[in-house]
């Protein structure tokens, strides 16, 4: 178990506590929803949950596999639903190895590691309605 402690400081913002490494983040409301958009929005922590979790997990699977995977990049499109209520409705995934890493990978070992990005535990914690769309780039 993690625990995560959480202040509002007012003015549509927070400080997150990670308790274990005493790590801090802040969020902020985005201005399409009445804040200042100064920060990470919780549902732009959504998204990149998402990215960096696909990225940890496929690192962790090239470790086991002898691969190097090192300078592997993503990015994430946040689009939030039109009506209300506001929720997340796509997200778009973008990963990448540099041209020198993913030219060396087996077609198996690219088909793993887009497989273990695709059962990520955030990716399997997401709710049905949210949209995934993900491209995967091994020689950039």
């Amino acid at each position: 178990m993690v625990r995560v402690s959480i202040e509002y400081q007012g003015n549509l913002r927070t400080t997150a506590s990670h308790e274990p490494s005493a790590s801090t983040l802040s969020t902020d409301a985005p201005r399409d929803n009445y804040g200042l958009g100064e920060g990470f929005s919780p549902t732009d922590l959504l998204a990149t949950s998402l990215g960096t979790c696909m990225i940890t997990v496929m690192g962790i699977a090239a470790r086991n596999q002898g691969l190097d995977v090192v300078g592997m990049r993503g990015s994430v499109e946040k689009h939030m639903t039109e009506v209300r209520p506001r929720r997340v409705a796509r997200l778009v995934v973008d990963i990448s190895l540099p041209k020198e890493k993913g030219e060396h990978l087996s077609e198996a070992s690219r088909e793993g590691l887009r497989h273990i990005a695709e059962t990520c535990p955030v990716r399997l914690s997401l709710s049905p309605e949210v949209e995934v769309v993900t491209t995967y780039r091994w020689e950039v």
